[in-house]
């Protein structure tokens, strides 16, 4: 798979048809965040690090984010000695599943990307759970590098929910971050490599179609993948 063209594995047949199995749902952007950052700012880099569900859709779809440099799946919330999936996936380490984002604040703003996060990545009113996956592991948690996330994050939170955009109030955990541990690398860039993964046509093929219908000003046809960056 690794010598195929990102443009040939991920098709717009595929996103066509990803795009036909959400629309009953009339998908919708929400309101963007009121606190954000004063300005674009000019430094190279700044990461984000989020939990929304199962990391190959998350890892995915902001692969797909102009503006986005690199995305890692990986384990934030537990220790160094129980990061591994396999204990992870018991739901009692404290991780979950997550993505490490690093963008161009130059381009992409913090809160534009939690908009993302929001309105396509997942459903944030779920509780320990997204679609199929059910867990701890697979909670909705924002994890704030400094003050300037975490205020925007409980902003973002507190308008949404002022605002009655979804139907349940927000579950989205917002907590310190104190480390990222990336996964293993079978878990990396999962949706490229297995784009035929019943998984990932039912659960995570619809996330890019969303982006590219809702906010096409933020959408790269070719996603950023880790073997682009090494």
């Amino acid at each position: 798979m690794k010598s195929r063209t990102i443009p040939a594995i991920i098709s717009a047949a595929m996103l066509v048809a990803a795009a036909c199995a959400v629309a009953d749902e009339v998908p919708k952007p929400i309101p963007a965040p009121a606190l954000d950052e004063a300005k674009l700012r000019q430094t190279a880099s700044e990461t984000a690090v989020l939990s929304g569900g199962c990391f190959w859709g998350m890892q995915g779809l902001f692969e797909h984010v102009k503006g986005v440099q690199q995305v890692v799946a990986g384990y934030s919330g537990g220790g160094p000695s129980t990061a591994q999936y396999e204990i992870v996936s018991s739901g009692t380490t404290g991780h979950a599943e997550s993505v490490k984002i690093t963008f161009d604040p130059a381009v992409i703003s913090y809160g534009r990307l939690l908009r993302v996060f929001f309105s396509v990545a997942h459903d944030p009113t779920q509780v320990d759970r997204q679609g199929p996956d059910e867990g701890t592991q697979y909670r909705s948690d924002i994890f704030f590098a400094n003050a300037d996330q975490e205020k925007i994050a409980r902003a973002y939170i507190g308008q949404l929910n002022r605002a009655h955009v979804f139907s349940a109030p927000i579950a989205t955990r917002v907590n310190p971050l104190q480390r990222f541990y990336p996964a293993e690398p079978y878990h990396q860039d999962y949706l490229i490599h297995n784009p035929d993964s019943s998984y990932i046509v039912v659960n995570d093929l619809p996330k890019i179609a969303r982006l590219k219908a809702i906010y096409p000003e933020l959408y790269r046809e070719t996603p950023v993948t880790l073997a682009a960056v090494h």
